[in-house]
């Protein structure tokens, strides 16, 4: 294992680190953490880079270069490293799976950056001691879709953790057949999981499970010490409540995008409340409550409609970790009930703007019809199988073209009732929608609408075809998906067809937890 680095002058000063590190973690111990060096991976080669993450980070562009090919793929250690893998535990598809742990993420270290401190992981560079028997690789196949999807849910808003880099190798790795390794390098400001907390506290260890939740609120979650006033002082409540409130937005954004996580066990459920881990994720085509994306969940759990509910089961099982600390079981209950409030309200306030009613401090019987457009609407949609994104991408084109003058039968709403098969019930909500919406300025709404409705969206098809592409060594589909995602609101003249219905073989496309 050799040392990467950036000589940025003429100096012959090569020990010098690229990044400014500190390792804020590693102060907890090794209770917390294996150190361990990453395992090279055969002839990588750059797949992507984001330039535009690097530059929002103020790290240098040479971080980029042939020597940091090396770090990124595993081959070799960025000067001021410290290379861990941590342990935490779990609950997986609802059952306790004990010790788990980064069993293919290889945590580098904390570096500064113009927005924080950030910690960067390689995620597929080799075995750990939390394995579990699993090669500790990743393929390509699935790493193209962590690093596009990851940047997709950025461009749309939405919390998530990062892709720095992407890094591809010819060395075989075996899945359902052989594929090709890669190495996907991902950043955060923090990778603490539900898991983590669940560990040290299923093994009774309190002083542990205390550091952890002190080095949390201290580096991460500072707003809990504001917080804590409302829970009398208690501060690990005011966590908790921090955590199920970050929880209840995802959950919201998730839900109004269409996004199915598909393995949304606690150890892939962030205490920062990022989106973290893309496995077997979809952005659904056609909207059904009842979409299962992960072909390994045969009791559909992961079920789009079920989603904010595992959230709350989560919280759950993250509270009864930490319920030692906050030692005040009704309080501990008092908090998960934020929960069932907060997450209607982000979710009414996220389905409400994509109909271009805003205004959080709207009366509440107007939330209320307002809800029960929505809901009427979402039934409608149901029952035909709407493709999600391109209906309401299309109703924001339609609101923008509308004025008072005009009636629901010109062309203007014809892009959206022809997504349908039962135009008159779409014509009769359409009339309740624009008798709502009226009250209002139809082109401010339109405009907004098309800030909040996406035109495009990592679909499955997209990126099948940039990982059929990249198997044959052409990654040039990875950037033009990035392009387009990273901005999932603007037209892009001339890439329409990356926000068309998909195509027939979509629908034959299996994602499941191996992805």
């Amino acid at each position: 294992m050799v040392s990467a680095h950036l000589n940025t002058s003429d100096s012959a000063d090569n020990s010098r680190p690229v990044l400014d590190w500190t390792h804020r973690l590693t102060q907890l111990g090794p209770r917390f953490f294996t150190r361990l060096q990453p395992t090279p991976v055969a002839a990588p080669r750059w797949a992507a880079r984001n330039e535009s993450l690097r530059a929002e980070l103020g790290w240098p562009a040479g971080i980029f270069d042939d020597d940091h090919l090396q770090a990124f793929a595993g081959n070799a250690l960025m000067v001021g490293s410290d290379p861990l893998a941590t342990v935490y535990s779990g609950h997986q598809f609802g059952q306790w799976a004990g010790q788990l742990g980064d069993g293919r993420a290889i945590w580098l270290g904390e570096a500064a950056s113009a927005q924080g401190p950030q910690e960067i992981q390689l995620k597929g560079a080799g075995r750990t001691p939390y394995s579990r028997g699993g090669d500790g690789r990743a393929v390509l196949r699935s790493s193209i879709r962590e690093y596009l999807c990851s940047e997709a849910m950025h461009g749309l808003g939405i919390a998530t953790t990062r892709a720095l880099s992407l890094v591809a190798s010819p060395e075989p790795v075996r899945r359902e057949t052989i594929e090709s390794a890669a190495v996907v390098a991902r950043v955060a400001p923090s990778f603490l999981r539900f898991g983590h907390f669940e560990h040290f506290s299923a093994q009774g260890d309190t002083d542990s499970l205390r550091a952890l939740a002190d080095h949390a609120i201290a580096h991460h979650l500072p707003q809990c010490q504001e917080r804590m006033q409302r829970w009398q002082g208690n501060v690990y409540a005011a966590l908790l409540d921090e955590v199920q409130e970050r929880t209840a937005r995802l959950l919201a954004q998730w839900q109004a995008v269409g996004f199915c996580h598909g393995v949304m066990n606690t150890d892939n459920m962030s205490v920062l409340g990022l989106t973290i881990d893309y496995g077997p994720f979809q952005f659904m085509d056609g909207f059904d409550p009842g979409h299962v994306c992960n072909h390994s969940d045969h009791q559909g759990r992961y079920a789009y409609g079920r989603q904010p509910n595992v959230a709350y089961w989560n919280l759950y099982a993250l509270a009864q970790a930490i319920a030692p600390l906050i030692d005040d079981q009704p309080m501990t209950l008092q908090v998960l009930e934020g929960y069932k409030t907060l997450f209607p309200q982000y979710l009414g306030d996220a389905m409400r703007a994509k109909l271009g009613l805003t205004g959080s401090l709207a009366p509440e019987s107007e939330r209320e019809a307002d809800w029960t457009l929505v809901e009427d609407l979402m039934q409608l949609m149901a029952t035909e199988k709407v493709d999600f994104t391109l209906f309401w991408r299309q109703l924001s084109h339609a609101v923008l073209r509308q004025s008072r003058a005009t009636t629901l039968n010109n062309e203007g709403w014809s892009a959206v009732t022809d997504l349908v098969l039962d135009r008159p019930r779409l014509l009769a909500w359409l009339e309740r929608y624009t008798a709502r919406a009226g009250q209002g300025n139809f082109a401010g709404m339109g405009a907004r609408m098309l800030q909040t409705n996406p035109k495009f969206v990592l679909r499955n098809h997209l990126a099948e075809t940039a990982i059929r592409q990249a198997k044959v060594g052409d990654f040039s589909e990875i950037d033009n998906l990035y392009n387009l995602l990273k901005s999932p609101f603007d037209e892009h003249p001339g890439f329409e067809a990356y926000a068309d219905l998909p195509p027939d073989w979509a629908s034959q496309l299996e994602i499941s937890c191996s992805s």
